[in-house]
């Protein structure tokens, strides 16, 4: 099966009515959205890696049996700007954007300056976030952007250096029952110190609703975690919560801030500027929710790349996290456009897979405890936290299994005591062709895939007042390549994970990163 990941999409900003197989359940109604990479070339100037393409963003509203699809590039400002210029002229992580030839020595002195200190992208591409009641297309970088989430029509440009000094954010925010948000963001050497800022943007009250203004301006800091080095802050997508602490991965993935400086001038992109160090251990960090403190135990592990959390719980002092885990950064370079040409439809020989590892971090004081003893007592898990000097655990994870990525689960149940996970299979290679639903009791998966197909992401939306975690659907999106066939909207019964309907969109969808559903309101 050969897919054209560098090829244009196309979009339809006009809404049109899928063509619906099956019987989609009548308490389904809702929106959901997914972004991702849709325009990798502009005029005769093209896109390195794939993450960097230009954001196009989807929505399949589901209304009383029936689904509407439409689909919108971002008009951020760098879409404008190399729209304008017929030519990528906006930098992006993997890919660096020199003046055309032609242009005179003080256009080129001035993008020579721009990229010394740059100014990132506003390019948000990778998923959606929702601060107080408005949403935004988000990358990782300080911008976001703000969307209409019926229309998809891009609206303002926000800037979290106004409100909060991080240089870069996290794309995978968490929520709680009120409505806050919370969410981890990098502030490089300000004031001399490099640290890693939580911070909560409060629900916003319907008082406040027609205030002017994002929720961000209320934004209230948690806690800063100090970088363990000045110039090379830990690369971080995601992090974890429970009902009494967040848990922050400072992982030896870095980016190198002098090297990011002086990369356009050495005529490589910022992405070589991140390196893994495998030679240097892991650090989690236990934040406490009530104190905002980070907790004097350290937990540390081997070198690891995590990408995704999946859950976090507590659990008779012991915090429980899962993680999606790799054993190097190679995943990235995966991504780059040539290399997925070259793998289009077969294994990839350099793919390392992930595995999902549950670590176990005891959370009672380790005093009295002997050198070497470990410290975790649950007797469901095979992971160990051994005392290596007072304060310091060496943990080792239990792998639940292997060759599985971007987990999503029921909601309701984060940090909280979960037992199933809905993901892609990446067994062979880091493009999905099926997805699944994982029991970590049993450690069993039941899986959907088609002849064809490249599903997406699976999320999972649980039915109301139901009455078993798994008791909802799962929404993916199908790329089908199949002669005459079109690609398709699926919805899989959450508990037997088998086919409950799909609705044909009659066009071509494109490969896509996260997905984000908004409920109907009554």
């Amino acid at each position: 099966m050969t897919t054209h990941f560098s090829q244009n999409a196309e979009e339809s900003p006009e809404p049109r009515k899928a063509e619906v197989k099956g019987n989609i359940p009548s308490w389904l109604q809702g929106t959901l959205l997914r972004n991702g990479p849709g325009m990798f070339s502009v005029g005769v100037t093209s896109y390195n890696h794939w993450f960097d393409g230009m954001a196009i963003m989807k929505s399949f509203a589901i209304k009383d049996g029936e689904v509407t699809y439409r689909s919108r590039f971002l008009e951020s400002d760098t879409y404008k700007v190399n729209k304008a210029a017929n030519r990528i002229v906006v930098s992006e992580m993997g890919t660096m954007a020199y003046p055309d030839p032609s242009k005179n020595f003080i256009v080129k002195a001035i993008t020579f300056l721009n990229h010394t200190v740059p100014d990132f992208t506003d390019n948000g591409a990778s998923n959606f976030i929702k601060y107080g009641n408005d949403y935004y297309a988000t990358s990782e970088t300080n911008y976001i952007r703000k969307i209409d989430p019926v229309t998809l029509e891009t609206q303002d440009k926000v800037d979290y250096m106004k409100y909060l000094p991080v240089n870069l954010a996290s794309s995978h925010p968490h929520y709680d029952k009120e409505g806050n948000a919370y969410n981890f963001g990098t502030s490089i050497a300000e004031k001399a110190k490099t640290k890693y800022i939580l911070f909560k943007v409060p629900a916003v009250s319907e008082t406040d609703q027609a205030k002017d203004g994002p929720a961000l301006k209320k934004v209230e800091v948690l806690c800063t975690v100090p970088c363990r080095s000045l110039l090379t802050p830990s690369y971080y997508h995601s992090f974890g919560l429970t009902v009494n602490y967040f848990i922050f991965i400072e992982q030896p993935l870095k980016l190198d801030i002098l090297k990011m400086a002086t990369a356009y001038m050495r005529g490589v992109n910022w992405a070589s500027c991140l390196k893994f160090s495998p030679e240097e251990n892991t650090l989690i960090h236990l934040i406490d929710r009530k104190t905002g403190k980070v907790v004097d135990t350290k937990y540390y592990t081997g070198a690891m790349v995590v990408y995704h959390h999946v859950n976090a719980f507590e659990d008779d002092g012991h915090v429980i996290v899962d993680v999606i885990a790799y054993k190097d950064n190679s995943l990235y370079d995966a991504f780059y456009l040539n290399r997925m040409k070259e793998n289009s439809g077969s294994e990839d020989d350099s793919y390392t897979k992930p595995s999902y590892k549950r670590f176990v971090l005891p959370i009672h004081p380790d005093k009295g405890v002997a050198v070497g003893e470990d410290l975790v007592k649950l007797k469901y898990t095979t992971a160990s936290a051994v005392k290596e000097k007072e304060g310091k655990l060496m943990c080792q994870a239990e792998v639940l299994c292997g060759g599985f990525e971007l987990p999503r689960m029921n909601y309701n149940f984060n940090g909280k005591k979960h037992r199933f996970v809905y993901g892609c299979s990446v067994e062979k290679c880091a493009v999905a062709k099926e997805i699944a639903k994982f029991d970590t009791e049993t450690k069993t998966r039941l899986h959907w895939s088609e002849d064809n197909c490249l599903p997406s992401e699976p999320v999972f939306i649980p039915r109301p007042n139901g009455e078993s975690e798994d008791d909802g659907v799962v929404l993916a999106t199908v790329i089908n390549s199949n002669p005459g066939q079109s690609s398709f909207f699926l919805i899989l019964d959450g508990r037997t994970f088998k086919e409950v309907a799909r609705a044909y969109v009659n066009t071509a969808l494109n490969r896509d990163m996260h997905g984000f559903f908004i409920p109907q309101q009554n």
